[in-house]
């Protein structure tokens, strides 16, 4: 069965040309078929069918091994109940909340942001009679029916494990009626979906929200939805700067998916050095295939340094079964990355399932 879904998995994954609609040939990430990442070098994305399968049956796109004392024991260590009472109420000052995988909601400036929703127990497409991708293995610690009002909902890109459609129709269907913002070329499959109220954004581009000031800028990944869009959308991560009275502006950012770049300087250079910083710590092995698009724990202590984030929260590990890596193993690079740096230990948050913290502000 596993093999013969990973062979559907990856017929389903095979290459085809998109035609890109919003090409502007003013700009470098633009090509008449898609996007290509800032050094259009890198090539992500264009795997060959065959190779899929290949790893597929050797493993690389699983585990190579459970934690210590096995998921259950790994799914109690790192997950809390949350706080529904906290974070129920609304706040100026930053908190942050990881609700697995990916999955955060920041809470700022009176407004709750909702970043890549993903609370399925699969990440894959669902062909009706079966269900593909990555299972996950440590519960959600919410679902979308209990999340407070939402204001704002930021997608990076549209792989399964970022983009799920069954969190974000549960999440309409409970009322919700957030402002999504997404990168150039998604808002059609949102208006698809019954979604409304999307805004699309190109790298750099900025859009406000009250005293919030959004921009998209670029990291090195890839998109694909289907057989036939291969880069035929934008990715991205996000810049939030909250522009406080009397006081700097405080910059938070989100990386999404991204392989290490020099996009991170760029961003500095442009937009200064970030408060607090949401990055990628898991889905780093085998490193031959996941380098150019995943960091590992080695890296984003270099992101960290990159955008001289005074704060970061380790993010995209311990959830779902995506990558060769033990679920347990990303803290021990983490750790042993900040003492090759002499960083402090604490320099790169690592919290827990449905955790809740207030993130401090300099004066």
């Amino acid at each position: 069965m596993r093999l013969a879904a990973s062979l559907s998995l990856a017929l389903l994954l095979s290459a085809c040309t998109p035609v890109n609609i919003h090409y502007n040939a003013d700009k470098t990430h633009h090509r008449p078929t898609g996007f290509v990442n800032s050094d259009a070098s890198i090539a992500v994305g264009g795997f060959p069918w065959y190779e899929i399968m290949f790893r597929s049956w050797r493993g690389d796109f699983r585990p190579a091994q459970p934690p210590a004392g096995g998921y259950a024991a790994f799914a109690r260590e790192w997950s809390v109940p949350v706080d529904h009472a906290r974070i129920a109420m609304r706040t100026q000052e930053p908190q942050i909340t990881w609700l697995g995988h990916a999955s955060l909601l920041l809470q700022v400036a009176g407004l709750n942001v909702l970043i890549d929703p993903q609370f399925s127990p699969t990440a894959g497409p669902d062909l009706g009679f079966v269900h593909l991708g990555a299972p996950r293995l440590v519960p959600a610690p919410l679902t979308p029916e209990a999340l407070p009002p939402i204001d704002l909902v930021f997608i990076s890109h549209n792989h399964y494990d970022h983009l799920d459609i069954a969190t974000l129709t549960r999440l309409r269907d409970a009322g919700q009626a957030p402002r999504y913002i997404v990168p150039l070329g998604m808002k059609a499959w949102f208006e698809e979906n019954g979604i409304a109220n999307v805004s699309e954004l190109d790298w750099w581009d900025e859009l406000s929200v009250g005293t919030l000031t959004l921009h998209l800028v670029p990291v090195q990944h890839w998109s694909r939805r289907n057989a036939f869009d291969t880069n035929a959308v934008l990715w991205g991560g996000i810049v939030l700067e909250w522009q406080r009275s009397a006081a700097a502006p405080w910059r938070f950012m989100y990386t999404g998916d991204t392989g290490y770049s020099a996009d991170f300087k760029e961003i500095r250079r442009r937009l200064g050095s970030m408060d607090f910083l949401a990055l990628p710590l898991g889905a780093y092995l085998p490193r031959d295939f996941m380098q150019p698009q995943h960091i590992d724990p080695d890296d984003a202590v270099q992101i960290v340094l990159d955008l001289d984030a005074k704060q970061a929260l380790g993010v995209h590990w311990g959830t779902y079964a995506l990558s060769h890596e033990a679920f347990d193993q990303p803290p021990r690079d983490l750790a042993s990355a900040l003492r090759q740096r002499r960083l402090s230990a604490d320099r790169v948050w690592l919290m827990k399932q449905g955790e809740t913290r207030a993130v401090k502000l300099a004066p």
